[in-house]
């Protein structure tokens, strides 16, 4: 019996202590914020990723799909932005989205690029704290010019020789 005692006692301590890491060490999501200025459905070399762009983290409950979580970020200057997640999200869906653009002559959101979905928990076998969100674009209201020449580098126009 008091063998059976000590292992519980020794359980209950390693929970106690991989909880208690876990709410110390928030999630760190990272992603780059873009303007899509060829507006061909990529990153290109002419893309120009903004400065002070608004991104938010969006959670909501996996089954009721209920709010649960928000918290937003800015980008910096090189579009890259960085936002703490003090909470394990394991029960929810979270995906970062676009908010707001600083270039009002890219200020359209780019449906299909303007969400990435991340996974905010511990309980997945990852290590890292980091999370990674995959690149979101507004689009560009014209094209830039030089995106003709740019597109033909990748032999997606129909004036190839």
């Amino acid at each position: 019996m008091a063998r059976l005692v000590a292992f519980f006692s020794i359980c209950l301590l390693f929970a106690s202590i991989s909880s208690a890491t876990s709410v110390g060490n928030p999630l760190l999501v990272k992603g780059k914020a873009y303007c899509h200025t060829c507006r061909c459905g990529f990153e290109t070399p002419a893309t120009k990723y903004l400065a002070g762009a608004k991104v938010r983290i969006e959670c909501r409950h996996r089954v009721t799909e209920a709010p649960t979580y928000t918290v937003e970020g800015v980008t910096n200057s090189q579009g890259e932005y960085n936002i703490l997640v003090n909470s394990d999200r394991g029960d929810d869906v979270c995906d970062v989205v676009l908010v707001k653009s600083p270039d009002p002559t890219c200020a359209k959101a780019n449906a299909g690029r303007d969400r990435s979905r991340v996974i905010l928990t511990r309980n997945n076998g990852m290590i890292s704290d980091v999370r990674f969100a995959n690149a979101m674009g507004f689009l560009r209201d014209e094209p830039l010019a030089s995106c003709a020449q740019i597109l033909q580098q990748y032999q997606l126009t129909d004036d190839q020789v």
